[in-house]
């Protein structure tokens, strides 16, 4: 599976979710929005607003962060087929 990250360095919520891929041992690239400016117009084209962070897996756009509820691990967990209940 291919996995990009779009991301920008202030982001508490793509801090969050760039530990956990690492957590799981889930290879990764990022794009940071800010040092890569045709980076942000992607986002905005894809999700209609600069919302990070912002995974594609595949070629499929998904957030895994939305607001009120922060990061969405059970989705995570589910995307990435990952059992955390024992």
């Amino acid at each position: 599976m291919q996995i990009l990250m779009y991301s920008a360095p202030w982001c508490r919520d793509c801090r969050e979710t760039k530990r956990y891929l690492d957590t799981h041992g889930i290879a990764f690239t990022e794009i940071d929005i800010e040092a890569e400016p045709a980076a942000a117009a992607e986002v905005l084209r894809h999700v209609g607003k600069r919302a990070i962070p912002q995974l594609v897996l595949d070629g499929e756009w998904f957030q895994p962060y939305k607001p009120g509820r922060g990061i969405l691990y059970d989705e995570l967990d589910a995307r990435f087929g990952i059992n955390t209940r024992l």
